[in-house]
């Protein structure tokens, strides 16, 4: 069934949970189209052009360009909930990475391929920074925190190292490499600058040195200026002077010829600044108007340049001389390897990314690097979830499938019990086989059988390179096994309770399934104090009719108590069954003794007489009036009504008797009982025999044996003669005096 829900994830998981649900029933689990209902579906990179017979990696249109590296590009996107989303590529068609914008932090890019991940949307005022290598993207990032050194960042230099500005002991600010080295952090000042110097920038780090912008001079009549650090050295070797600062408009670039930065002067405007390194011979590039769109890379000799509205062009330097490079292009930047990078397009190419550099010639020309190609949209097709699985019938297992448009994904699936909103999660990559996604279910959640009931099931689909809005499916589908009488939690697995000396009552839930041939417990669970008022507890099965296992218990003034299962393996407040019963020295129950489908109830007195008690169903009064079965039952000190384990139409009872033998009674389907059968002797070692249900998921209820000695699980065969196989168990291990009622 589908689950029609809209909006944020949040808002269809509260849906798909919600008791009523508006459901369409589908058949056969499959969708031929995504529904409308559903949120947008997102998209995925067309195949992108070829070019020299090598396919060339996709900027996604939509997205934008966050930065440039040497072996790739960083984009970014809008996501509905308000984050961007970060993307890298690498050039020689890798997978891409996602990476997440911080919360209430930003991003910037330098130094070959270093991502810095911050916590400010500004960078001149982040302080906790993360930096990723996407040379090594699978690599940890390194933490480095500035606030310690009451620091901003400045510009990164290294995998491990980023220039940041300090204040030193009167307040001015210094500029510092900071480098972290393992969990140490170091801080080393940069020499040669101006005293007073401060809000700093900078640029791209490459060949051992940074140029950095900064502002200077007294209140009231500050200057910019402009400084070429040497790392190494760690002190500036060149400063220029600058009518402004420029903070905040960048544009610092540089190589072993020129250094570039923006400037703005009334009158001229917005124009790139060049000083020849050598001569010292500063020339100004004039811009014009679209002050803050214009953009520029410095290429060799060349400094590459336009806006949205003109062609990018290249001005040598050098000569003066003037050439068109592209069509159009709308961002540029220098990844530090002596090249430029223009995202733009030609007329004969398209649009991209091209990447700028000197050809033999001395002239710079444009090389397509990667493809700025559609989104098209990822969409669920199919979806192969059964509308209802019986989990006996199936091994305990199922497998659930989606369709997709595309093979380079992954599906985040989540499933919600609709009734205790218990969830399981999972990530499904690869497809089994063409563009299906699988995955099989062993029905656990939290190492316990998952109750049975609806499930909301969630798949949530994402390309693989991060690209685009995830495309979403909801589901709804029933989980069920086959009932067992001895479950208090409906997951279809065994539940043992058992009493300590101190009068708690604890659960214990059974996995429904041996492991390796061992009975394993997946949790011990507090049920409540007090129960020490009672002489005998027994597990009953289901009197109410509503699936879900209950409780008698018989307190010391002779009332006997029926406590209700709620199926979430508590009780409801107890209710009088009625009084008399404290003639009976032991009641067993949770065996249909006369076949009609509902569990009874068997009691001995004092006089050794077996009485049944047959159930109605209903809770009022859930027993009829008792039947004498017969005398002579005193000989025994344990009995349990164990349910049909030896082939006959009804269920059994075993008797142990005072020298330690265990006998068969099989049921008639009457509520009495054939000759009895010996089983075998040295059952005394065993303070309880509970009648457990069926322990094991093969159809036949089963035997739990507790004493000091150990706790062992005997499976049914289903023969008369030979009617249990003994199976460990990590129930009760070491803890065979610990509790003094296990039913």
């Amino acid at each position: 069934m589908q689950l029609r829900s809209t909006g944020t994830r949040t808002t269809r998981l509260a849906a798909a949970v919600t008791a009523v649900l508006a459901v369409t029933a589908l058949g056969a689990g499959t969708l031929a189209t995504a529904p409308t209902a559903f949120a947008a579906a997102p998209a995925a990179v067309a195949a992108p052009a070829q070019q020299n017979d090598a396919v060339l990696p996709v900027f996604p249109e939509g997205m934008d360009l966050a930065g440039l590296g040497t072996s790739g590009f960083l984009t970014y996107s809008l996501a509905e909930d308000g984050t961007r989303k970060l993307l890298w590529t690498p050039y020689d068609g890798g997978a891409a990475t996602s990476l997440q914008e911080p919360e209430d932090g930003g991003w910037t890019l330098g130094a070959g391929d270093v991502v810095v991940l911050g916590d400010d949307n500004w960078s001149s005022e982040m302080r906790s920074l993360t930096l990723r290598n996407m040379a090594e993207p699978s690599a940890p990032g390194v933490d480095i925190d500035l606030g310690a050194l009451n620091g901003t960042y400045v510009a990164v230099l290294s995998p491990t190292s980023v220039l940041a500005q300090v204040p030193n002991a009167v307040g001015q600010s210094e500029l510092h490499i900071v480098t972290k080295d393992g969990a140490t952090t170091s801080s080393r000042r940069i020499a040669g600058l101006p005293a007073g110097a401060t809000d700093y920038f900078g640029s791209t780090a490459h060949d051992g040195s940074v140029l950095v912008g900064y502002e200077t001079g007294p209140e009231g009549a500050r200057t910019g200026g402009r400084a070429v650090i040497d790392l190494a050295a760690g002190k500036a070797v060149e400063t220029y002077a600058s009518p402004e600062s420029g903070y905040g408009f960048g544009g610092l670039q540089f190589n072993a010829a020129y250094v570039t930065w923006y400037a703005y002067e009334a009158g001229t405007g917005g124009y790139i600044a060049s000083v020849d390194r050598e001569t010292g011979e500063e020339k100004r590039t004039v811009l014009g108007a679209h002050d803050g769109e214009w953009y520029s890379t410095l290429v060799g000799d060349w400094l590459v340049y336009g806006n949205p509205s003109n062609p990018v062009r290249a001005v040598s330097l050098a000569t003066g001389e003037i050439r068109q490079l592209m069509d159009s292009g709308t961002r540029a930047g220098s990844p530090g390897d002596g090249t430029g990078v223009v995202r733009g397009a030609t007329a004969a190419e398209g649009k991209g990314l091209f990447r700028i550099e000197i050809a033999e010639d001395g002239t710079p020309k444009a090389t397509k690097v990667a493809d700025e190609a559609p989104l098209v949209d990822l969409e669920i097709q199919q979806v192969h979830v059964p509308d209802r699985v019986n989990l006996d019938q199936t091994g305990g297992e199922v497998t659930l499938g989606w369709t997709l448009s595309h093979r380079e994904a992954y599906v985040d699936v989540t499933l919600t019990h609709m009734l205790t909103e218990k969830v399981y999660r999972t990530r499904v990559y690869a497809p089994a086989e063409g563009n299906r996604f699988t995955f099989t279910w062993d029905a656990v959640i939290d190492g316990a059988d998952a109750p049975n009931g609806s499930y909301a099931v969630e798949a949530e689909a994402m390309l693989l390179d991060g690209t685009g809005e995830p495309a979403y499916q909801g589901w709804r589908m029933d989980v069920v096994r086959t009932i067992n009488t001895h479950d208090y939690t409906n997951n279809g697995s065994t539940d043992v309770l058992a009493r300590d000396a101190a009068g708690v009552l604890w659960r214990d839930d059974l996995r429904d399934r041996p492991v390796d041939g061992r009975v394993e417990t997946a949790g011990r669970t507090r049920v409540g104090a007090g129960w020490n008022t009672y002489k005998q507890i027994e597990a009953v099965g289901d009197l109410a009719g509503n699936e879900v296992a209950d409780l008698v218990a018989l307190d010391g003034s002779g009332v006997l108590w029926h406590y209700l299962g709620k199926g979430d393996g508590t009780f409801a407040n107890r209710v009088k069954v009625g009084g008399g019963w404290g003639s009976y020295t032991h009641l067993t129950g949770g065996s249909d003794l006369d076949g009609d489908g509902r569990t009874d109830l068997l009691a001995t007195d004092t006089s050794g007489v077996l009485w049944f008690y047959k159930g109605t169903g209903d809770t009022a009064k859930p027993f009829a009036t008792r039947a004498r079965v017969g005398g002579g039952w005193g000989v025994y000190n344990q009995l349990t009504a164990v349910g049909h384990i030896a082939g006959t139409a009804a269920g059994d009872l075993v008797a142990r008797d005072t020298t330690g033998v265990l006998w068969l009674y099989q049921g008639r389907g009457d509520g009495t009982f054939a000759g009895r059968v010996r089983v075998g002797g040295g059952w005394g070692a065993f303070s309880q025999l509970v009648g457990a249900g069926d322990v094991d998921a093969d159809g036949r209820p089963d035997l739990i044996a507790y004493g000091a000695g150990g706790t062992y699980v005997y499976r049914s065969t289903g023969s008369a003669t030979a009617p249990f196989s003994r199976l460990t168990t990590d129930l009760y291990q070491g803890q065979g005096s610990t509790f003094n009622s296990v039913s």
